[in-house]
């Protein structure tokens, strides 16, 4: 599966949105890939999932971020024949391992999102993966809309690498303008 390809399943499921949108990251962008659009049809979720898995190295397990993360995370891990756990919002918006969820000492993990921007999440996700002495080997995400700005300290796999521009809120051209602005969700 090709950039275009991968691109067209976005167009063809109206999940790549344009307008003025605020990114979880707090930038603000023209565009805004809206991967659950992408995800309500299992087929198609199928089809992303299976070429990224692809493209993965092997592990024993697959951890995402809830929300935007679980579905990929959760076909990643079906299409490697591996199991898939996540780490959710606790009620501070912290991320952290619930639901009697298992890493074990040495354990080698692939972590799974949709959309990496700044990667806080998928830093996140990490960093519980290795307080439970776990080791990440890989980051796989359909997108990449990070323009290089992540390093991960691993090897960041994506399905589709875009330069899509950001903007800090304080120097957005949309926000000048007066457009206002929309927060999609993941």
């Amino acid at each position: 599966m090709n950039d275009a390809d991968v691109l067209q399943i976005f167009r063809e499921t109206n999940a790549l949105l344009g307008g003025h949108f605020l990114l979880r990251s707090g930038l603000h962008s023209r565009q805004y890939f809206q991967c659950a659009l992408v995800l309500q049809w299992p087929r198609q979720a199928e089809r992303l999932c299976a070429a990224l898995a692809a493209k993965l190295p092997q592990a024993a397990t697959v951890i995402s971020p809830a929300m935007g993360g679980l579905f990929i995370g959760h076909e990643v891990g079906r299409a490697m024949g591996i199991r898939h756990i996540f780490a959710e919002k606790d009620a501070a918006g912290k991320l952290e391992l619930r639901r009697n969820f298992q890493i074990a000492p040495g354990e080698k993990l692939l972590v799974v999102e949709d959309v990496v921007t700044k990667g806080g999440r998928v830093q996140e996700t990490m960093d519980i993966v290795r307080q439970k002495g776990g080791e990440v080997v890989a980051v796989g995400t359909l997108v990449d809309r990070s323009q290089g700005g992540v390093n991960f300290g691993v090897p960041l796999v994506s399905l589709l690498k875009l330069q899509i521009e950001t903007f800090d809120p304080a120097s957005c051209p949309l926000c000048q303008a007066g457009t206002p602005v929309v927060k999609p969700g993941s």
